[in-house]
């Protein structure tokens, strides 16, 4: 096994597939794959993404006709759809709070802060709890396809789907508090791609307010 690529490289090298070898990916690799994932932060910790890994042929058909015949999910060994439950920070939060506890990274004053905090933040939040919700399930797919390319997988973000059949096939039609928020195969490439390049950092860079270019 290759040794993986650092951060840097792996930002740099990372292009969006979209044509895919239908090889699998080995356990231990799809393991580490996911542990990569899942290691994202979350507004306090709540881990309020639900990635569902889909596998089986008839899953992975199901869905591609969700997401407007996509053919990157038919050939595409594992698509990784990232959920965000909206309502997770109002669930019990127990496992979180003893776990934090039980690797020292919290105690028992930072514990009592999050169970005053959350609820009052999440009630301020309204409607935009789902907004916070899709962007920690954002940040752990950005976790995802960083790690696959620096295991020497490839990726592609899709954001073309429809939501009410992505979360029929994914066995979430009756949870409303639950949006999809990317849908992103992972496999090895069949074709290299080449970067198509960036404008200049003073196109759209700026600092500290619009019609301030940033430059170098």
């Amino acid at each position: 096994m290759t040794l993986p690529l650092d951060v840097p490289t792996a930002i740099n090298q990372r292009r969006s597939i979209k044509n895919f070898t239908t090889d699998p990916i080995a356990p231990e690799l799809l393991k580490t794959l996911v542990e990569l994932t899942v290691a994202a932060p979350s507004s306090f910790n709540i881990q309020d993404w639900r990635i569902i890994l889909v596998q089986d042929e008839a899953q992975k058909a199901a869905l591609a006709e969700a997401a407007w015949g996509q053919k990157q999910i038919i050939q595409a060994p594992v698509t990784f759809v990232f959920a965000a439950d909206a309502a997770a920070g109002g669930g019990d939060l127990t496992p979180i709070y003893e776990q934090a506890l039980s690797t020292g990274a919290w105690n028992e004053g930072t514990v009592k802060y999050f169970q005053q905090a959350i609820p009052g933040f999440q009630k301020d939040l309204g409607e935009k709890t789902r907004e916070y919700a899709i962007k920690d399930a954002m940040i752990a797919a950005t976790h995802l396809v960083l790690a696959a390319e620096s295991l020497g997988l490839s990726s592609c973000f899709l954001n073309g789907w429809i939501e009410d059949k992505v979360k029929a096939v994914i066995g979430a039609a009756d949870h409303p508090h639950l949006a999809i928020a990317v849908v992103v195969p992972i496999g090895y490439a069949a074709e290299p791609r080449l970067n198509p390049g960036r404008l200049p950092l003073d196109y759209n860079v700026f600092v500290d307010r619009l019609g301030n270019p940033y430059q170098i």
